[in-house]
């Protein structure tokens, strides 16, 4: 299968493991390594979240790369972890998994009409190697009706993503413009990283 340049992906030097249950980042990620396990890492992130939503994201995929390295010490993990950030008068608030269906309206709400930044932290952990970075994107809703917020809330599909949506979903209708790639929202930069996989050695 071809990467995002157009090429077929380079054979990696290890066995690859994905540290996360998440379908889309393992859709994502059969783009560059066709072959992969998965091992998701189980971490309390509550609390290991800092004021600086960038810090936040890099901190959460490294630790879960190196929870799932010890137990694949042989292999290649690759974690990731996106934090959505509103930007205050009082700094950054960074929008978690919702706890309940209210909290994801409140969230929408929050959201609509206005930007806030996606951030995706990836980490590679390999036997003679690691490497964390973030990826970007600006993302923009549209002004949103509590009608069209309650229906799509009550189809669940907000309740496990970070920030009460899923643009590969029915978020989609929401979005006014996004700066930066689609991919990085969705929970996993594949340009990147396909550059990243390429130091792998």
């Amino acid at each position: 299968m071809p990467s995002p340049s157009g090429r077929s992906p380079r054979p990696l030097p290890y066995p690859v493991v994905l540290a996360s249950a998440s379908p889309r980042r393992q859709t994502l990620l059969r783009d560059l390594a066709p072959e992969f396990t998965v091992d998701a890492a189980e971490l309390d992130e509550d609390a290991m979240t800092l004021d600086d939503p960038w810090q936040t994201a890099q901190r959460l995929a490294r630790e879960k790369a190196l929870v799932v390295a010890e137990r694949h010490p042989e292999c290649l993990v690759i974690a990731g972890d996106t934090v959505v950030a509103l930007e205050t008068t009082d700094g950054w608030r960074q929008l978690a998994k919702p706890l309940d269906e209210a909290d994801a309206c409140r969230m929408l709400r929050e959201l609509s009409g206005r930007e806030h930044r996606v951030i995706t932290g990836v980490a590679l952990r390999w036997p003679k190697g690691l490497d964390v970075f973030t990826e970007t994107a600006t993302v923009v809703f549209r002004n949103l009706s509590d009608a069209e917020i309650a229906a799509y809330v009550a189809t669940g599909e907000p309740m496990d993503k970070a920030g009460a949506y899923g643009l590969q979903g029915g978020a989609k209708a929401f979005l006014e413009r996004i700066e930066g790639e689609w991919a990085t929202v969705v929970g996993l930069p594949v340009t990147r990283l396909a550059e990243a996989l390429r130091d792998v050695r």
